[in-house]
């Protein structure tokens, strides 16, 4: 017996026996097969190096508003209403639930009307050459009792792959809204390493301006001047780079709402600080919370379907029943039938049973056992993996948190040495060299405090993706339950 799976009892063979001489029978049978248990994994009682606190898993429900940006916002809400990836996820799950139908429906009674006229003529060589009609109007009815179960696993089985395609569906949200953020912040990142590139550019500039006119007043060697233009040239130099980088954050940004590249120009033209978050919310989240990871209970859904898809296919090794009727007209003539004698009624009880197949069922039901057994070491695999995103993206976080912070200060530091070494310069107490070092310095700190600021702000966007955040708000029915 597999973990998370009970066998149910055997049929008892006097419902077997009954089968065959009382129809009332048919309600005492019971469904054959696997029972499904969902599985109890027993997960670790806090993250690595973290205590848990209390905290709520719906806190994660709008992650993105603890930064504080109100266009993030706009453009979250807007990529849920719009989103491509989002609107086939949605189409999907209406297909399972189409599906789910079709199984209910198989379980139903089957009722059709008819009606058909006929005329025939016999040849006078093999019969009376005389011409007949036929006339026939009427209900026909059948309907297949469900006595081992079989249908209604099915149903069953359409029910869990439903509730995984509802997963699937808020899967999708997880890492669209994860994806819009970190877009976002790669936006600003990149807008704000372009402004520190091009405030050293003004300030290079001035350097070289005033190292020419030290040059020209015979000052300072034309060493100092042409190591001030090389900085200059290669400052210079970087920022196509970094405009590129603004626009292709943009266009992500824009496909991910469904528009094309450049729509959203006009709204992201005017930068921004990088937003920035405290991660104490995702902190507070127990381990626990990963089983309502959309991917996770997707994977739990897909194991129930599979357990019920191996009862279906055990079901077909016991005998089937069905009951076939109908009600109706017939008449020679077409005002005939409306006569009292031209009534009709037929019923057929049938029973039928394997007995001989080569082997087909036993291979069905070791294909579905197999296929039972992948779906469960699928949902482990999901919950482990699970657990790695967390540990990782709280690794990431913690390690961008203390570069930001260990850079600040180092900026704070080289701020400092630059204007003492620019001090020292004009008072011909220092050599060129040190000015320019300290300046390349400073912009080097600068621009990887942005980089850092960004990274952080990404690691936690990670960490809220890797705990499934944005979907667990519940103000509203579920696609589920409004099928039902």
């Amino acid at each position: 017996m597999r973990h998370g799976i009970a066998y149910r009892s055997l049929i008892g063979r006097g419902c077997l026996v009954g089968l065959s001489f009382a129809l009332p029978l048919l309600g005492g049978c019971a469904s054959v097969g696997p029972e499904y248990r969902g599985p109890q994994p027993e997960l670790p009682p806090a993250w690595h190096g973290q205590q848990p606190v209390p905290a709520q898993a719906q806190d994660l429900a709008t992650w993105w508003q603890g930064f504080g940006d109100p266009l993030l916002t706009q453009l979250v809400e807007q990529a849920l209403a719009a989103n491509l990836d989002l609107a086939s996820a949605q189409a999907q799950l209406r297909e399972a639930r189409a599906r789910r139908d079709l199984a209910r429906a198989e379980l139903g009674l089957s009722l059709s009307a008819s009606a058909s006229a006929a005329r025939s003529r016999s040849s006078a060589a093999a019969g009376s050459g005389t011409t007949s009609d036929r006339f026939s109007a009427g209900f026909d009815a059948s309907w297949e009792p469900d006595l081992f179960g079989g249908g209604r696993r099915s149903l069953q089985a359409a029910e869990a792959e439903l509730a995984a395609s509802e997963q699937d569906l808020y899967g999708v949200r997880v890492s669209l809204v994860a994806e819009v953020a970190r877009n976002y912040l790669e936006l600003r990142t990149a807008e704000q390493r372009l402004h520190i590139a091009e405030a050293g550019l003004a300030t290079r500039q001035e350097t070289y301006d005033l190292t020419r006119w030290r040059v020209q007043a015979g000052l300072v060697s034309q060493l100092d001047e042409a190591q001030a233009k090389t900085t200059l040239a290669a400052t210079r130099a970087s920022l196509p780079a970094l405009r590129s980088s603004v626009s292709e954050a943009r266009y992500r940004l824009a496909i991910l709402l469904a528009r094309a590249p450049g729509e959203l120009d006009s709204r992201l033209q005017a930068s921004a600080d990088i937003p920035t978050a405290e991660p104490g919310v995702a902190l507070g989240i127990p381990t626990d919370t990963l089983r309502q990871r959309p991917d996770v209970r997707a994977a739990e859904r897909r194991l129930a379907a599979q357990t019920e898809r191996l009862g279906a296919a055990m079901a077909a090794r016991y005998p089937g029943f069905s009951l076939s009727g109908s009600l109706g007209l017939e008449a020679l003539t077409l005002g005939g039938l409306f006569n009292g004698g031209a009534h009709a009624a037929s019923l057929l009880a049938r029973v039928a049973a394997p007995i001989f197949d080569a082997g087909r069922i036993d291979s069905t039901v070791a294909i579905q056992d197999a296929l039972l057994e992948q779906a469960e070491l699928a949902y482990r695999s999901a919950l482990l993996d699970a657990l790695q995103d967390v540990e990782n993206a709280l690794l990431g976080l913690d390690a961008a948190g203390q570069r930001r912070a260990r850079l600040g200060e180092a900026l704070a530091a080289a701020q400092a040495a630059e204007q003492l070494a620019r001090d020292r310069y004009a008072a011909g107490l220092a050599d060129f060299q040190s000015v320019l070092e300290s300046q390349r310095s400073r912009l080097e700190l600068h621009d990887q405090l942005a980089l850092a600021q960004g990274d952080h702000g990404i690691a936690l966007v990670q960490l809220y993706k890797a705990l499934g955040g944005g979907w667990q708000n519940r103000t509203a029915p579920s696609a589920l339950e409004e099928s039902r």
